[in-house]
């Protein structure tokens, strides 16, 4: 009856804290004293709260000498023929029969947790508060904070006030942004992997030139391909599993999803190797009319098997909540890759002139140069695997302490985690595949169109300033969506977990807001800035053509942004065929307006531009729907877009104006590019502030934030 009491009245009546009296304090201090120090009755251990109130110099008023009339732990009156037995047996019989002293009592008193009672109840000598809870039902942290105060001197009134203002303003800190702060992380990574890869690119289109880059990013289309179709999306299934299972606390089942994974990428990895290999020759030959570029597709086959395992890793340690491995593990992927690439080009872009001249022929230096590329990316996978293994050796132990003390009844069979893994897998997969199956499909359609219409001698130029200059300047901004991206799959797949639907809602709508934050101002500044950027980074092949591409499709970053968070929102939601269908749909209307262009309007390579931000523009409008839908959502508009835009308008102006100034002052150099660039980001950031685009609480959210925020208060930016 007592178990059903505590039941009932742990679920009806939340606790409340409850205090020591004056008269509790001063009884227990001065029972600390030499002359007043006694033993205490008491006929079990746990009952040492009421042998110790049982004392009448130590009870409330109104609450009788011996206790509250029940016969656990009263007290024999003074004279009785127990206490001359007692006087009589000693001290250390005395103790023994009593079973603890007064210190232990004392710390029973503050310390030992106890079976709570029905409100009104209680122990004989065990004074009640004013909430109807006696002083041995405080939780653990309570007794512990009173018993401390027992100890400490009394505090004065204005230095109690100042402590009760500390605690006051101490909050916890929410955990709807912390999916931004490790996206923000993963996006500094991946911003400085796309500088590294654009600097490495620039003397390896300087050895190569734009055919050999042509044979490069052709090879990479098949790369990337058949990396989708085998392990690339590893990593967002992997954390959303086992971030799901975390969430719950079933880390043994969390360990399994990543036997189960390691399983699927030596399968998946080991096949999609093989084929590259066999039928390399046929992708290079048949479908893209380069059979030069069999030798850059043979030397990825590799790769591709590495970089599953590299995957599986990525995203375990992604559903664990921390981005730092995969962060850290791309910046040593990338540094390696550009250091091999640019050397094994230029090693084998010798080799090939002498092939040229051994077979009196032309095309092997440009086409053992992009293979020398290609084994700088196998380089730098096998480098960034070996160091997530080696995270993975020193997590592991904790790991497995965590798995001992799991205690989650439900034990997943590996045959049911196989299973949902792939059906987390395919949608994944097949998303993911029409967005590279675009790209294949480009560039097989632009080889055939421009070989109809008697282009084909300038197409593969084109080609490669379209992958290697124009787009390879637009992936630098999409960093931010790829990393939000990846770190708030995991963080929605925990929400969804726990039924927090207005927690998945509010993270939809920052992860949105923090994309175009970035996506809207590097579009214009792109456009403004089209031609200096350029001149600065590529010294080789026609700048011009690629400035044309960027202030005509800079807008493709906005919408590729929007679409690539919004794919993410609904994987992460557990919706995971809308973005398969969503693309498929997408395509389709891609490649009409693609042939219609090229073939009829006579676009040229620009076909091929407006095509792919029209895909873009339509998965962004069919994902909006999908996520209205789901979550009742509904965007908000000006702070997400219209602020960023209007502060990117004056930004741009003003990064314009200064490049002007400084081109005469230094006669177009890059010191004016860079000081433009500098100029353009400042503005921006004091506008974005200034009229509300980010708040000081957002900001706080953000790695750097807060020192961001004392100097904009001391610039009197924000108040």
């Amino acid at each position: 009856m007592r178990r059903k009491n505590a039941g009932k009245r742990q679920k009806d009546h939340r606790p409340e804290k409850t205090v020591l009296t004056v008269e509790d304090i001063q009884a227990v201090l001065e029972s600390q004293s030499g002359s007043s120090r006694q033993k205490v009755q008491h006929s079990r251990p746990e009952q040492g709260t009421a042998a110790l109130r049982g004392n009448g110099d130590m009870r409330r008023p109104g609450s009788g000498a011996y206790g509250t009339g029940s016969s656990r732990g009263r007290r024999e009156p003074p004279g009785g023929p127990m206490q001359e037995r007692r006087q009589k047996a000693g001290p250390a019989a005395r103790q023994r029969e009593d079973g603890f002293s007064m210190e232990e009592g004392r710390s029973r008193l503050f310390s030992e947790p106890r079976r709570s009672r029905g409100k009104g109840q209680a122990h004989a000598g065990r004074p009640m508060s004013s909430e109807g809870r006696s002083e041995r039902e405080l939780r653990p942290s309570e007794r512990a904070r009173q018993a401390e105060g027992l100890r400490r001197r009394p505090e004065t009134g204005e230095k109690r006030g100042r402590e009760a203002s500390r605690m006051a303003s101490a909050r916890p800190k929410s955990r709807t942004g912390s999916f931004v702060v490790q996206g923000t992380i993963l996006a500094a990574a991946g911003i400085i992997v796309r500088l590294i890869g654009l600097l490495y690119r620039i003397p390896m289109t300087n050895i190569i030139g734009d055919e050999g880059m042509g044979y490069y990013s052709t090879a990479f289309n098949v790369y990337n391909i058949v990396l989708i179709l085998s392990s690339y999306s590893l990593p967002l299934a992997v954390s959303k599993l086992v971030s799901a299972r975390l969430a719950k606390g079933e880390f043994r089942n969390a360990s399994r999803v990543l036997c189960a994974a390691l399983v699927y990428a030596t399968c998946a990895g080991g096949l999609a190797c093989g084929v590259v290999w066999h039928f390399g020759s046929f992708f290079a030959g048949t479908v893209f009319k380069t059979p030069f570029c069999v030798y850059a597709l043979r030397t990825l086959a590799p790769t591709i098997w590495i970089m599953a395992y590299l995957g599986v890793l990525r995203g375990y340690f992604q559903g664990h909540g921390t981005m730092i491995p995969t962060a850290v593990s791309q910046i040593f992927e990338q540094i390696v890759n550009a250091a091999i690439s640019v050397t094994a080009a230029g090693v084998l872009f010798k080799v090939g002139l002498d092939s040229n001249r051994v077979f009196e022929t032309t095309g092997y230096p440009e086409a053992f140069g992009a293979a020398g590329g290609t084994i700088g990316t196998g380089a730098g996978a096998l480098t960034a695997l070996l160091f997530m293994l080696f995270l993975f050796a020193v997590y592991r132990p904790f790991m497995k302490k965590k798995i001992r003390r799991d205690r989650q009844g439900s034990r997943e069979s590996y045959g049911h985690i196989s299973g949902v893994f792939f059906m987390t897998v395919m949608p994944v997969i097949l998303s993911s595949a029409v967005y590279n199956i675009n790209a294949v499909l480009d560039n097989s359609i632009m080889a055939y169109g421009m070989d109809a219409l008697g282009r084909g001698e300038e197409f593969l130029a084109l080609w490669g300033i379209y992958n290697n200059k124009y787009l390879l300047l637009v992936h630098v901004p999409l960093a931010m969506a790829n990393a939000l991206s990846s770190s708030l799959i995991p963080s929605l797949a925990a929400a969804v977990a726990r039924k927090q639907r207005g927690e998945a809602a509010r993270k939809t709508g920052m992860a949105i807001r923090f994309s175009m934050v970035i996506a809207i101002p590097a579009a214009v500044g792109l456009t403004v800035l089209a031609e200096p950027v350029n001149r600065l980074l590529f010294h080789s092949g026609d700048t011009a053509e690629a400035v044309r591409m960027m202030v005509w499709g800079s807008s493709a970053i906005v919408f590729l942004s929007l679409s690539t968070v919004m794919n993410a929102i609904l994987q992460g939601l557990g919706h995971m065929n809308l973005p398969v269908r969503h693309a498929a749909a997408a395509l389709v209307l891609h490649v009409a307006a693609l042939y219609v262009m090229l073939m009829g309007l006579h676009w040229g390579i620009y076909s091929v531009l407006f095509a792919n931000i029209l895909f873009a523009v339509i998965i962004c409008l069919l994902n909006w729907l999908s996520i209205r839908r789901i979550l009742h959502y509904r965007q908000e508009l000006k702070r997400t877009f219209i602020i960023p835009l209007a502060a990117s308008a004056v930004m741009g102006a003003a990064a314009y104006g200064c490049y002007q100034g400084l081109s005469r002052l230094f006669g177009g150099s890059g010191i004016a590019t860079v000081g433009a660039v500098l100029a353009g980001v400042l503005v921006y950031g004091i506008l974005l502030l200034k009229i509300g685009g980010v708040d000081a609480q957002e900001l706080q959210t953000m790695p750097g934030g807060t020192r961001i925020l004392k100097t904009a208060r001391k610039l009197r930016i924000l108040q």
